[in-house]
Order: C-alpha cells, then structure tokens, then sequence
C-alpha cells in the first residue's frame, strides 16, 4: 500500500507542479508596445511611458503581486493630459528578480530617484496602489522637492491586526508552495477578496496574472520580499511629506480597511479622502470609471 500512496503523490504533485514560463514568450505577449526596457541601477526595468513628453509626469507604482497593466484603464484615460510613466517593480512581473536580491522600499527609493534622473524628470505626481502606495509615500517623505501631487490607492503602511511594528510576520510554511504549485484557480481565489463583488473580476485579469506572477524568478522575489519585511511605525515620516495628498479607498476594502486612512489623515499635513461605496481594494481594476474622476480631478487643480 505504502508504494501505491507514494505513486500517487508523486503524480499528484507532477500535475499540480506549475512551472517558471518562458521570458521570450511573456514579454510577446505583454510587453508590446508602448512597452520598453531600461537598464536603471544595475536593473532591467520594464516600462511604459506614454503621453505628451511636455505635460505633467505621473509615476504610477502597482501593488504586491501586480504590475504596470493593471493601470491600463486608468493610464488609457490620463495620458491625455500628463506623461504617464508605469513601471514593474523590482521583483515583479517583466523587471523580475532583482540581482542584488533587493526588494528594500528603500532601495526602491533609490531605483525611482535614478529612473526619473534618467527620463529627465525634475518633479513628477506619485500614484501608488497598495504596497506601491507605501513606496509612494517613502519616496514623498524623502525627496518631497521632486513630488508634485501624491495619490494612495488603499496604501499600506500602518499595521494591520496579525501584525506588529518591529517583527517579522509570520505567514506559515505553506507560502513557500507558491513557488512550485500555482494554478490558475488559486490565483482567482486569491484575486476574490480584492473585488467587493467577485463577479467583476475578469478572465483576463486572472489570466495576466497567472502568468506574469509565473515569470522567470518573479515568486522566488516576492517570497524573499515577504520574508524579509519588517513592518515600522510610518507615523514621522508620513509627517515630513509636504506634497497636496489624495487618498482614495474602496468603502468594502477587505484587504486594507478603510479605517486605516484615519491614519493617514492625522500622519499627512496635507490630505484628503474620497472613499468609493460599493468598491474593494483594487479601484482602478474593480471600478476604473468610477474611482478615475476624483483622481483625475485632484491632480489638475
């Protein structure tokens, strides 16, 4: 009997086993143009720059598992008026793993501060979704002269409940199965508590993000991420942020209560908020149409 079991749980996992795909392939299939890649700080970045060379310049910076597509409806509308300038974040999607094996916000200060150097930007608006928010924010506190507007998307930052200031958290040993079974349902199931109604959710979300998440290196990062994050109390440098701030947050945020943007609104001398009734965590995906004018709005007065 026991041969027998031991057969079926190789076979078990030879079909749930969900390899790397090939690079050549997604970068056909996603990074068609307006996409391209730079070399920023030893990294070969994939970005998408587009819009008029001389208007305003956005960065936009996705969130934990994401990438620059997930912007599409939004950067579709903005580039109209502003230079639009969406990244893959170290560790994520086509800029994949970082070789200095880096995935620090402040190393992705750093990566910004050289990538706008770089394209010539003196000062551009922030928009940062979620893990992205708190990487928008970090660069705000830091380098407040090249930051225009800022605009946080359900940005992390204050601690949530399971976690605490100062420690490592803890997400148990079945995490690192992400890097060798990956099915397609899972990542659905994962994308489900992002959406206040599930039923919006797209094939073609779920599948840009089974597969880029299945780039080359790409889960082996966002474990050396995870594993290697310390949550900090952001209240002081939140302080030192100087740019006008919007925040924006789905009221049936599941992921990042709203709650939390009372936070911000005491930490931030200069923001303001506009919640979303009947949206989750991911408003520009969930309800573009919707989330879009008071952004929209914010970063033209």
């Amino acid at each position: 009997m026991a041969p027998l079991l031991l057969i079926a749980l190789l076979l078990g996992g030879v079909w749930l086993w969900t390899p790397d795909e090939d690079r050549s392939a997604l970068e056909a299939r996603y990074a068609t143009p307006p996409s391209r890649f730079v070399e920023v700080a030893g990294l070969r970045l994939h970005l998408r720059d587009s819009g008029p060379r001389d208007a305003p310049a956005l960065v936009l910076l996705h969130g934990f598992g994401d990438s620059l597509l997930g912007w599409e409806a939004w950067a579709q509308d903005l580039q109209a008026d502003f230079r639009v300038v969406r990244i893959d974040l170290p560790g994520a999607a086509l800029t994949g793993s970082d070789p200095a094996g880096d995935y620090s916000d402040e190393h992705a200060v750093q990566l910004l501060l050289a990538l706008m150097d770089q394209l010539g930007l003196a000062r551009a608006s922030f928009i940062g979704h979620s893990m992205g928010g708190r990487i928008a924010w970090r660069f705000a506190a830091e380098q407040p002269q090249r930051v225009q507007r800022l605009v946080l998307l359900a940005p992390d930052g204050f601690a949530s409940p399971g976690f605490e200031y100062g420690k490592t958290p803890e997400f148990g040993p079945g995490l690192g199965l992400m890097a060798f079974v990956l099915p397609r349902v899972a990542v659905r199931l994962s994308l489900a508590p992002a959406y206040a109604d599930p039923g919006r959710i797209t094939d073609e979300a779920v599948d840009r993000l089974w597969h880029l998440v299945r780039a080359p290196g790409v889960r082996d990062a966002m474990l050396v991420r995870l594993r290697g994050w310390v949550p900090q109390d952001p209240t002081a440098r939140l302080g030192r942020i100087t740019a006008p701030t919007l925040l924006l947050w789905g009221e049936q945020d599941a992921m990042i209560p709203v709650a939390n943007a009372q936070d911000y609104l005491r930490a931030i001398p200069n923001a303001r908020l506009v919640t979303l009734p009947g949206v989750g965590h991911l408003p520009q995906q969930e309800a573009p149409a919707a989330s879009l004018p008071a952004v929209r709005d914010f970063l033209l007065r």
